[in-house]
């Protein structure tokens, strides 16, 4: 079975159309409209650069999120803490697992209400990323 690009929905190019999603034998890509040459980008590609971006964002946060969602879980021993801060850590590590199981589709469009957009360009390098209610980084 094929897997659904991650962010289907949610991606949109330099002048913020939203992109299609299609498929080049079982790969799924983001179209993107290049002057009439539909440009197919593998979805793997941009997703896999989100998640890097999304999962840098809690970077230095692992304590604090863990003692969040062991409260939020109702396990708030020592154990579970630290077993929950080791999975905050090891996010990187995770991201094949993350593409491999998706976003299910309720997820997606719950982000697409909030206004989560990706931006990219027509050869599929992230310009933007419209993260609600967060102000970019200094740096950009």
């Amino acid at each position: 079975m094929s897997r659904s690009p991650l962010f289907a929905g949610l991606v949109v190019d330099e002048e913020d159309r939203a992109v299609e999603v299609a498929y080049v034998g079982d790969e799924p890509c983001y179209v993107v409209d290049d002057a009439g040459f539909r440009r197919h980008i593998p979805s793997e590609q941009v997703d896999r650069r989100v998640l890097q971006e999304m999962f840098a964002l809690v970077e230095g946060h692992e304590d604090v999120l863990s003692e969040q969602a062991a409260q939020w879980l109702g396990q708030t021993d020592p154990f579970s803490k630290a077993a929950l801060e080791m999975q905050f850590k090891n996010l990187e590590e995770r991201i094949d697992d993350v593409l491999a199981a998706g976003i299910p589709e309720e997820h997606r469009a719950y982000m697409g209400m909030l206004g989560f957009r990706i931006r990219i360009d027509v050869h599929g390098d992230i310009l933007e990323i419209h993260w609600p209610g967060m102000e970019p980084p200094e740096d950009e």
